[in-house]
């Protein structure tokens, strides 16, 4: 039987306020454990929640950003469950009226065409503590420091059908959230990490299979491999006349395959139902106006504009385009050569991001400034160097540097 795989994300973007959703605490990465929480964030009796206008005007630029609904009336819920590293025993989430509805991005699919995936909504709610197994032989312990971070939640529609589509959906989003500075899009930190949801159905037919979810993923390797692997898993569990079972997958790659976790809760399991302490959050026309005055130019709009403003192949736009600062660094560049943009793309994307990836350093670290190496363009292009010359001495830097006894 000819199966085809349906594929939703759930991606969880830290955003980048310096305290945290509902209370005061600093957000800061890397503080000793348990120093940055507060009464707030471990729901002790007595305090009250406060929200932080920051992470609003965060979630209304992303929706902006993705053409979607923002809704003038939103409600924050909570959502009732119970693990060690929630001491609340709920989140504060939102359910029914979240902040941002419906809108959509574009990806590549596999065959170059474009693809444009629904996001169903994205909401705020507040990140749960870190329980740590590694810490003490024999023992978890537990990191409040995270209990209470501002997440935004963004939800994509049923609509990938791929491991390859699902990467480049997140890879999107990663790059979006960071042009717009709403989140520094640190996987290796948790600050962007993402849940699949995976099912599979014989192709051609309209209904759902029984999907399974795939917790934490954060990295986009890490991504599609879980998703292939649970995708193959399905297939080979029904082509046996096995039954798919809803539930909660982790994802081990050590191993490189998923394993179940619990079973999936419901909506209902939760018992979502409006916080007492939150009022309605209500958005004014003149708040949204002033956030959309802020909106930077986006991902796709700069990659178009370099491709007719500097003659560059869509292959190289995007390329150059992925990240925020690489784009900064090589229009940059382009000035500072005189407008030699097809070389300066050839040198960013070349010698200089080679030498960065050799050094494990991105762009905002390079040891060469726009201004340098504009400069070195404008030569090469006036042929006041040779660029043979250059090769040739940055050759023999290197082999005198790896090779002199």
């Amino acid at each position: 039987m000819d199966w085809e795989p349906v594929i939703g994300l759930e991606i969880h973007a830290q955003l980048a306020t310096r305290s945290k959703i509902f209370s005061g605490a600093a957000t800061a990465y890397g503080a000793l454990p348990n120093t940055q929480a507060c009464g707030v964030d471990l729901g002790l009796p007595g305090v009250l929640p406060v929200l932080n206008k920051e992470a609003v005007r965060m979630a209304v630029k992303f929706g902006l950003a993705i053409h979607a609904d923002i809704s003038r009336r939103s409600v924050f819920a909570r959502k009732n469950y119970f693990y060690p590293d929630l001491p609340k025993g709920y989140q504060i989430s939102q359910y029914e009226i979240p902040i941002v509805g419906r809108g959509s991005i574009e990806i590549e699919g596999e065959n170059g065409a474009v693809m444009r995936i629904g996001i169903t909504r994205a909401h705020l709610e507040e990140d749960a503590g870190k329980s740590l197994h590694e810490a003490v032989h024999g023992m978890s312990g537990i990191d409040l420091n995270r209990a209470g971070t501002p997440l935004l939640e963004i939800v994509s529609e049923p609509e990938l059908r791929s491991a390859k589509q699902a990467v480049a959906y997140m890879k999107k989003i990663h790059s979006l959230v960071r042009y717009l500075e709403i989140c520094d899009g640190n996987m290796q930190e948790g600050s962007f990490r993402c849940d699949a949801n995976v099912s599979v159905r014989p192709r051609g037919q309209t209904k759902f299979g029984t999907r399974a979810e795939i917790k934490n993923l954060n990295s986009f390797r890490f991504v599609e491999r879980a998703i292939n692997y649970e995708i193959q898993r399905q297939i080979d569990l029904l082509g046996s006349g096995g039954r798919v079972v809803q539930e909660t997958r982790l994802y081990d790659a050590e191993r490189g395959e998923t394993r179940s976790m619990r079973l999936k809760e419901e909506a209902n399991d939760y018992r979502y139902f409006p916080d007492p302490d939150l009022l309605p959050l209500e958005l004014s026309e003149e708040f949204i106006a002033g956030v959309e005055a802020t909106l930077p130019e986006l991902p796709d709009a700069k990659k178009h504009r370099f491709m007719a403003e500097f003659g560059l192949s869509a292959y190289d736009a995007a390329l150059l385009t992925a990240n925020r600062e690489t784009a900064d660094y090589f229009e940059a560049t382009v000035t500072a050569s005189g407008g030699q943009a097809k070389l300066s793309a050839n040198w960013v994307m070349g010698e200089v991001m080679a030498a960065l990836n050799r050094e494990s350093k991105d762009i905002t670290q390079s040891p060469i400034s726009p201004t340098l190496l504009g400069g070195l363009v404008r030569r090469i292009a006036d042929n006041t160097i040779v660029r043979s010359n250059v090769e040739r001495r940055r050759r023999c830097r290197h082999y005198h540097r790896y090779e002199r006894p």
